[in-house]
């Protein structure tokens, strides 16, 4: 009688039937993991995160120091009124380069080995870079917002208003980490991924209140920068950087087709959101089978 062991050839690629949250939890923890190890060793991602944005503060701060308080709103300086336009943009571009660690693994061959693992979900691949993300994402706003208050932007929203702060920090990550994990699956490699990231991260900087009001650009550009999603998350932490007084429904700026509440904003921060889930999971259906 011979000895016939079956092949197992394909099976770690096909965990077992059924879904288990406990492995998925622990699958999703040490890949999340597995990225905070390598920013240990690499933190220089992280500190540019920071630097960059307080070049911002101190340089554009410096620069309209002078200009009148009136046109900047309610604001009491120039710093304050750029405070909310660089947290945004600090978290805007850490969402960005979500996708960079899955073109990397792509091109090193990590990320073939992940696909053959026997994973519950493939899915916790996507989860434990989003997560890792967003926990960069809110390190940096912190940092950021602490530096804001010590060159004088003072928030003014209260233990509430910082709540709502973090909220749209965490619809805006959410959201571009999702297109940026997308469109990591879709380019060939790392330098087409950076130069299409180049191209959109200046662009919808400056077509955004980020650095200017809305009523110091032309008709055309004002059109542009309210359906721009950096306005949407910008401009509610704005509104709860300057009034302590403030409310849901509050016009925050006067946008082409009238007034732009802090509801409003919230509103189109989720339908950005869905939008984005829509698209990644197609992406993802295709990439990760």
């Amino acid at each position: 009688m011979s000895n016939v062991v079956p092949s197992t050839a394909g099976l770690a690629a096909r965990p077992s039937s059924g879904f288990h949250w406990g492995e998925f939890r622990q699958e999703t923890l040490a890949l999340t993991r597995r990225l905070f190890i390598q920013l240990k060793r690499r933190p220089t991602s992280l500190m540019l995160g920071i630097l960059q944005p307080l070049m911002f503060l101190i340089l554009f701060g410096a620069a309209f120091r002078n200009a009148p308080g009136s046109l900047f709103g309610s604001a009491e300086n120039y710093t304050q009124f750029l405070a909310a336009g660089v947290i945004i943009f600090t978290a805007f571009g850490s969402a960005l380069n979500a996708g960079l660690p899955i073109v990397f693994d792509r091109e090193f061959g990590f990320f073939n080995r992940l696909l053959v693992a026997p994973l519950v979900s493939r899915l916790s691949i996507v989860v434990a870079s989003a997560f890792y993300i967003v926990l960069q994402s809110l390190i940096q706003t912190i940092v950021v917002l602490g530096a804001s208050f010590l060159l004088g932007a003072h928030f003014a929203g209260g233990p509430v208003g910082l709540l709502i702060v973090a909220l749209v920090v965490l619809l805006l990550v959410v959201g571009f980490t999702a297109l940026s994990l997308a469109l990591a699956f879709v380019v060939p490699g790392h330098i087409e991924i950076l130069g299409i990231l180049l191209v959109i991260n200046l662009p919808l900087l400056f077509a955004s209140t980020a650095l200017a009001p809305l009523n110091f650009m032309p008709l055309w550009l004002q059109w542009i920068a309210t359906l721009n999603p950096l306005t949407w998350a910008i401009e509610p932490v704005r509104y709860l950087f300057i009034n302590p007084a403030w409310s849901w429904n509050g016009a925050m700026i006067l946008a082409p087709w009238g007034p732009f509440s802090l509801e409003g904003a919230l509103f189109a921060l989720v339908g950005f959101n869905i939008l984005a889930f829509l698209l990644v999971s197609r992406v993802l259906k295709q990439a990760l089978g």
